[in-house]
């Protein structure tokens, strides 16, 4: 059958269909066990949270599965210089976004404070609650912590957004690459060129690694249905994995206006920007992402582009001023058809499945 491939062998699932982890607060436990239970790969984005706030969000994901899942973190979780930003960079940033900040009438912030990584102090937590799979963005893992997972019976997923990239994770010892096309919604996981130079479709960086690697690759970006994950199963891929259409059910922790967003017309244009949290990422398109474009220069280095913005989100929250925010989300975005994360599982396999039996009729 389609779904017996090397992904679900290794990562101990019925289908071969992962839920893209979601950061900053939008993965939820009860999004992460549905899709788990209905036999695909959950997964919880945790890069934004503490060591006690993963074990808290471990603890519940266990309470609704015993099935496997997917904990994600960020190997590099700052841009920012050691030395901090400067008076300069903070004052062309205050300049830029300064006109947004009169819009919704509230003072500009105080220079961000210092940002400490948090990543060794998570890495730690993952190593205690051994989760089936580990996947990472932004970089790789040392050595020492693959072959560490390696003996506690987690799977290692890294992300690729080029071809260089994926040789880089399959050499330095991962399970699994995650082959990230342009098309999808949130941040370009990108670690050994720029975000911007690394913008290959999904389907064509999938083949390109699938030509050169010698370990299972899975997809992401623009896929939402049962023929977008049958094509990549028939370009080579072991397994997929879909961001948008899970961001966009009711048990993603995304805002009702965010979910109405991604169903409406509005989700047909969508632009990769630095503008809100200073690395790139795709999301529909705002006013402020189109306005800024070519001014990037005067963003912050993440994440205190991210702190910065935080007030200017709010504020165009509370006043209900949605064309200042910029609403994750990935091009595929006008074919998502359901609200519930258990119908649409259903809905994938129902019609991968089909697919491959016409194909046999």
């Amino acid at each position: 059958m389609w779904y017996n491939t090397k992904a679900s062998e290794l990562l101990g699932i019925q289908y071969p269909i992962l839920q893209g982890p979601f950061g900053g607060n939008l993965s939820t436990p009860e999004l992460t066990a549905a899709v788990s239970n209905a036999g695909g790969l959950g997964g919880y984005g945790a890069y934004t949270m503490s060591p006690q706030e993963i074990y808290e969000a471990d603890k519940q994901i266990k309470a609704l599965t015993n099935k496997p899942y997917n904990l994600n973190l960020w190997v590099s979780d700052s841009d920012i210089d050691p030395s901090g930003i400067t008076d300069e960079q903070y004052n062309k940033a205050k300049e830029l976004f300064k006109p947004y900040f009169d819009e919704v009438g509230i003072p500009l912030p105080e220079k961000p404070a210092p940002f400490q990584s948090r990543f060794e102090n998570q890495l730690q937590v993952v190593l205690d609650i051994r989760p089936k799979v580990f996947s990472f963005m932004f970089g790789t893992l040392s050595q020492d912590i693959l072959e560490q997972c390696k003996k506690l019976g987690i799977v290692t997923v890294g992300a690729a957004t080029t071809l260089d990239e994926a040789l880089f994770l399959e050499n330095a010892g991962v399970d699994m690459i995650i082959a990230s096309g342009f098309e999808a919604g949130g941040h370009r996981p990108s670690f050994l060129a720029s975000a911007e130079s690394s913008v290959t479709g999904t389907f064509v960086l999938l083949q390109l690694i699938r030509e050169k690697v010698k370990i299972p690759v899975i997809a992401a970006g623009g896929i939402a249905n049962g023929k977008g994950i049958a094509a990549a199963l028939a370009l080579g891929a072991s397994a997929a994995q879909l961001g948008t259409a899970f961001l966009a059910t009711e048990e993603s922790n995304a805002l009702p206006i965010h979910r109405e967003m991604l169903f409406s017309d509005a989700s047909k244009y969508t632009t990769l920007s630095r503008a809100y949290t200073g690395r790139l990422g795709r999301g529909i398109t705002s006013r402020i992402a189109k306005e800024i474009m070519g001014k990037e220069a005067a963003v912050l280095p993440f994440p205190l582009q991210t702190t910065f913005m935080s007030h200017l989100r709010k504020a165009a929250l509370d006043q209900e001023k949605w064309d200042m925010i910029l609403f994750w989300g990935g091009q595929i975005s006008p074919i998502l058809k359901h609200r519930r994360a258990g119908e649409l599982m259903h809905s994938l396999i129902e019609e991968t499945t089909a697919y491959f039996d016409e194909l046999k009729a």
